[in-house]
C-alpha cells in the first residue's frame, strides 16, 4: 500500500497507519495510553538532545534511517555521560511512501532502541505532497549523574586521544549506494552504550567525548582544540580505517578526516589511563578496532605527524560536503 495525503489527515486512516505500523512496534505502557504528552520518572539532571534524519538512500548497506535516527540520538545523549531513557519519534512521509517500506524503518528503529536500552515514549506523523521520501525527528532524554562533567572545554596538555574504531565507514556507504557501486562496505551506525557505559564504571576519567559524524574526524577535533584552546597532534599510522574504505577514498579523492560515521566516538583521557579506555573498549560491541591516534599539546588547531616525520594542518571540512548522510 502506498501512503497517501488521507494517511495525515488525523482521521481513519492516520489511526489505521498508525496501528497498523508504529503500534505494532513501538508498543509499550507509556505510549500505548496515546495521551497528548508522556509523563515518565524523573532525574535530578538530565541531558536532552534532538535531531532530524532526512539520509539517502532509506535503506543502505549496514543499515537504514530507522536504525540510524535511534543511533544517532543515543550517542548523543552518551557523549555527555548520560543513561539514555527516552526517545520520541516524529515521521514525516511524503504520499507515494510504500507501507512495506515504512514497516521496515519502524521495525528496524524498535529493534535498535531496544538493542540500546531506550524507550519510545511518544511520537508524531504528518504526510506531505512528495514523490515517497520518509523524514524522522527525534528527541532523546538521558540520566547524568550529579557528578559528571564531560564537555569540550576539558581537554588539558598530556591527555590522550582515543577512536573507538575505523574511520569513515558510514560515509562510504551511502556514497557506494548512491553511485551503485559494488563493494562490501556497510554502516558503522550503531548504538555506543555499551563502551560508553564500561568506561564510566571502570573508572576512566573521560574529559571529552564526541561521536564522529557529518564532519567527520577533523572537524571533530577542531571543534575540541578551538574549544579548549590547544592542539591535538595525530599520528598518521594510527589512524584506523579498513583498507576497503581508504582504497575507496583514494579512487574518489576523499579525505578521510572529513568522511562521517555513525558508530563511533573519539574520548579524550588522562594519557595514563588511555590504554586501558582502549582494552574496555576492544572488549565491547563496535570497538574492536579502538585504538590511541594522538595527545594534547601546547598550540592550536589539529596537526598529523605523517610516516616520514612530516607535518600536516588538519582542518575543519569546508563546502557542503556528501549531503543528506545521516
Amino acid at each position: 500500500m502506498k501512503i497517501t495525503l488521507a494517511h495525515g489527515s488525523g482521521g481513519k486512516s492516520t489511526s489505521e497507519l498508525i496501528d497498523a505500523v508504529f503500534a505494532k512496534y513501538f508498543s509499550n505502557p507509556i505510549l500505548n495510553m496515546m495521551e497528548d504528552s508522556a509523563v515518565v520518572d524523573g532525574s535530578s539532571k538530565i541531558a536532552v538532545t534532538t535531531d532530524s534524519f532526512v539520509v539517502t538512500p532509506l535503506v543502505f548497506p549496514g543499515g537504514d534511517i530507522g536504525r540510524l535516527s535511534v543511533c544517532g540520538t543515543v550517542n548523543d545523549l552518551l557523549m555527555r555521560g548520560a543513561v539514555p531513557k527516552y526517545i520520541t519519534s516524529a515521521f514525516i512521509i511524503e504520499e507515494g511512501a510504500e507501507t512495506d517500506t515504512l514497516e521496515l524503518i519502524a521495525k528496524s528503529m524498535a529493534d535498535t532502541a531496544r538493542e540500546a536500552g531506550v524507550t519510545v515514549i511518544c511520537g508524531d506523523t504528518k504526510v506531505i505532497e512528495g514523490s515517497g521520501g520518509i523524514y524522522i525527528n527525534t528527541t532523546g532524554v538521558g540520566f547524568v549523574k550529579e557528578s559528571t562533567d564531560i564537555v569540550s572545554t576539558n581537554l588539558r596538555e598530556g591527555d590522550a586521544v582515543v577512536v573507538s574504531g575505523n574511520m569513515g565507514d558510514h560515509h562510504a556507504a551511502i556514497l557506494s549506494a548512491r553511485m551503485d557501486i559494488e563493494n562490501n562496505i556497510k554502516s558503522d551506525n550503531a548504538p555506543l552504550c555499551e563502551m560508553v557505559r564500561a568506561m564510566l564504571k571502570e573508572g576512566i576519567e573521560l574529559h571529552c567525548m564526541r561521536d564522529v559524524t557529518r564532519g567527520g574526524l577533523g572537524t571533530v577535533l577542531n571543534e575540541l582544540a578551538k574549544a579548549s584552546g590547544v592542539n591535538i597532534e595525530l599520528t598518521q599510522e594510527n589512524i584506523p580505517v579498513d583498507p576497503q574504505v581508504q582504497a575507496f577514498a583514494n579512487i574518489l579523492g576523499l579525505d578521510i578526516f572529513h568522511m562521517g560515521n555513525e558508530g563511533k566516538l573519539v574520548a579524550v583521557m588522562p594519557s595514563c589511563q588511555a590504554q586501558k579506555a582502549v582494552e574496555i573498549m576492544r572488549n565491547c560491541k563496535y570497538g574492536e578496532n579502538a585504538c590511541i591516534i594522538g595527545e594534547v599539546k601546547h598550540g592550536s588547531g589539529v596537526t598529523l605527524v605523517t610516516p616520514i616525520g612530516g607535518k600536516r594542518q588538519i582542518n575543519v571540512l569546508y563546502g557542503q560536503g556528501l549531503p543528506r548522510i545521516c
